[in-house]
């Protein structure tokens, strides 16, 4: 199932990684708009992802104890711009989240996992702010803390994103 690409027929994305907190999602697209959380039931948070810098981003495979995901109404137009930010390595997956319907997300392809890469350490704060933001229970917060991270090669990148994690915070 997928979503019409129509310029006035505004979709559901669920986010469930960096995209999280409503902040950085605006500062990447314009129309976001928090509607509210919700839990995706049998579906497993994994920081797995290769990523074009070479480090873990966050996907998700069905299995689990469950994946805590924002959700937020966005424009089809910015839809496509988060389809080019998303970038290669994932494809568009729709997600029946109970008592909220279809959703939009993401999800690694097969062909980008590899479960030796680590996330950055700012990567892995950056998903971290947007589930404390939004209240994600204790546990949850301590899945996603307890995945070992690594320091940013680029120092430049990681001041830069450091700097985002901080104003999130």
């Amino acid at each position: 199932m997928s979503f019409p690409k129509s310029p006035n027929n505004p979709i559901l994305y669920a986010a469930y990684g960096s995209n999280l907190h409503p902040r950085r999602l605006l500062e990447r697209i314009s129309s976001a708009r928090l509607i509210t959380t919700a839990l995706l039931p049998d579906w497993a948070l994994y920081f797995h992802k290769r990523g074009d810098d070479k480090s873990a981003k966050c996907s998700i495979l069905a299995g689990g104890d469950g994946v805590h995901c924002a959700i937020f109404e966005i424009s089809t137009e910015d839809r496509l711009t988060l389809d080019r930010i998303e970038g290669v390595g994932y494809s568009e997956i729709v997600l029946d989240i109970p008592n909220v319907g279809n959703c939009v997300s993401y999800i690694a392809e097969k062909s980008y996992i590899d479960d030796s890469l680590l996330p950055y350490d700012w990567y892995q704060e950056l998903v971290l702010a947007g589930a404390r933001l939004h209240g994600f229970p204790d546990a949850y917060l301590q899945l996603i803390d307890s995945k070992q991270a690594c320091s940013d090669p680029d120092p430049e990148r990681s001041i830069a994103m450091w700097k985002t994690v901080d104003e999130l915070a």
